[in-house]
């Protein structure tokens, strides 16, 4: 059984995972205050809570785009566990290559995505990352991963709209009943959330022109829920797709260590 993190700008998402079986996926917040005995805590409590002891344990990899959470959770598990936290880089196997200008500079979570995208779905494929940021990861049908497109997230996007400005309320990203509201609330709601899927449309739109053949389409991250289902497109929603990636990243290269 392992043990896979990857810690997102607002989210933390964890599991365990046995014989490629996600056991659990559970999600906390972020938080660079947070202690190794802390968060070692709250491993010991969501473990439990899933009646899995850290003796069970035999690995652990942890993607990253908080840098300075890695040692602090690698310690965390320590406290834990004897165990090996495996973290994820571009010099990892992943199955594909990194046609970037600076593969170094690629997030460690997109990554994770391409790789379980590609295995799972095929190439050529888009992952869609809806956290923070919105990004589109584009693997073409060399199996090779030529971009990604970084766009504000939707929660970001609406936070800046309501802090700048003011008479609009905070709301919740809930879907409003039309897409032409008749109130504040719904118009925001309107715009944020069918805003956000037609920019996704129009997006994979120009991709696919770019590349000049369509790719399979999978959607991941917090917010993809709210979303994705008002997308034109036709595109795979994949909740686990981190911790499948993260999973698939561990095997490749604890073979090659072996």
């Amino acid at each position: 059984m392992i043990f896979a993190i990857d810690v997102g700008n607002t989210n933390i998402v964890l599991g365990c995972i046995q014989n490629g079986i996600i056991l659990f996926t559970e999600r906390m917040e972020t938080d660079l205050r947070r202690t190794e005995l802390e968060y070692a805590i709250a491993f010991r409590s969501v473990m439990e809570l899933h009646h899995i002891s850290p003796s069970q344990l035999e690995g652990g990899i942890i993607s990253s785009v908080v840098p300075p959470l890695v040692n602090v959770l690698r310690q965390a598990l320590a406290k834990l566990a004897d165990i090996e936290m495996m973290v994820v880089t571009h010099e990892l196997e992943t199955g594909f290559s990194l046609k970037m200008d600076n593969p170094a500079a690629v997030g460690s979570d997109l990554i994770v995505d391409a790789a379980a995208a590609l295995e799972l779905y095929g190439a050529p494929v888009t992952v869609i990352d809806m956290g923070t940021a919105t990004t589109l990861s584009v693997v073409d049908k060399s199996g090779s991963y030529v971009s990604t497109i970084i766009m504000p997230g939707a929660r970001i996007s609406l936070d800046s709209l309501v802090s700048g400005t003011a008479q609009l309320p905070k709301i919740g990203l809930s879907v409003p009943e039309h897409v032409i509201g008749t109130n504040t609330v719904d118009c925001m709601r309107s715009g944020v959330l069918y805003g956000s899927a037609a920019m996704l449309d129009g997006m994979l739109d120009r991709i696919f022109d770019a590349l000049g053949y369509e790719t399979k389409v999978v959607a991941t991250g917090g917010l993809a829920y709210a979303v994705i289902p008002h997308c034109r497109h036709s595109i795979v929603l994949n909740d686990e797709l981190l911790l499948q990636g993260l999973q698939l990243i561990y095997e490749k290269n604890r073979r090659e260590r072996a």
